[in-house]
């Protein structure tokens, strides 16, 4: 369960400082106290990250001998690498939801909304402090991939860019997790309805195989699927794909989680009726 040191809570910082000095630092508040629950369990990071290493190891060493999907002049793992990130990105932010309901049911919720925080800095923090957690699993998959041959392009522009992905990533979907939690407001519903979204998305993208090899209604639904755009923008960077467009790419993500944190800004204090 995640923790809070009494201290550190949102109220108590509120009080020491008289008022809230501006929305950026209400969003900096926010992404700290949620770093700080990261750092008292390293056990659930070290665990999450041993998802994306058995894709990789196993699905996309017994696939890659297998030579059963086309993927050009690309291998298989390095085709699949940025995917697996994008997958890891996708479910580490999808449950942020159940962080939430969990500070419903034990009252923090109700401390949190008392402060003079404005709804969407509430939200922001949270959907950006969501790639804290997804820092830790580009790490593991990016040394994972080098570690198995697979030819990165590791320059400034593409760890960088790489970066705001992960960023953009994990505040769509830690935003789609909150307007999920908002609505079905108990955890046990929570963790069905988050595994429910997050397979569909990642077998209907391009994380697993490329567009050309889906039949054409398939084809239909990697268009409005989010986290494509999160797989081509990875895969373009990381790989140095001809024809990549990292900033439609991008500029998709940013519009979709824009729309979120409005969404969820709305339906946040919701979670308490």
């Amino acid at each position: 369960m995640p923790s809070v040191a009494p201290a550190a809570t949102p109220t108590a910082w509120a009080k020491g400082q008289g008022r809230v000095p501006g929305y950026l630092r209400s969003v900096q508040v926010i992404i700290h106290l949620e770093s700080l629950k990261m750092i008292k369990d390293p056990l659930e990071l070290a665990s999450r990250a041993l998802q994306p290493v058995l894709w990789l190891l196993l699905f996309g060493g017994a696939l890659a001998r297998t030579k059963m999907i086309d993927t050009g002049s690309l291998g298989y793992q390095a085709f699949l690498a940025p995917g697996i990130l994008a997958q890891s990105i996708t479910f580490v932010s999808i449950f942020t939801g159940l962080s939430i309901i969990w500070e419903k049911d034990m009252g923090l919720m109700q401390k949190i909304l008392s402060t003079p925080i404005s709804r969407s800095a509430l939200v922001l923090g949270k959907m950006l402090s969501a790639s804290v957690r997804s820092f830790f699993q580009l790490a593991v998959i990016l040394l994972l991939a080098l570690g198995l041959g697979v030819p990165l392009v590791l320059t400034a522009a593409s760890v960088t860019g790489t970066l705001v992905f992960m960023v953009l990533g994990s505040a769509l979907f830690s935003g789609l997790s909150m307007v999920i939690a908002s609505v079905v407001r108990t955890r046990e519903r929570m963790m069905g309805i988050g595994q429910l979204v997050t397979m569909p998305l990642f077998f209907a993208s391009s994380a697993l195989y490329p567009v050309s090899a889906m039949p054409s209604w398939l084809r239909a639904l990697v268009v409005v699927n989010p986290m494509s755009y999160l797989v081509d923008g990875l895969r373009g960077l990381l790989l140095a794909l001809p024809g990549a467009s990292p900033w439609v790419d991008a500029g998709v993500l940013l519009a979709v989680s824009a729309g979120l944190l409005a969404v969820a800004s709305w339906r946040y204090p919701k979670l308490l009726l």
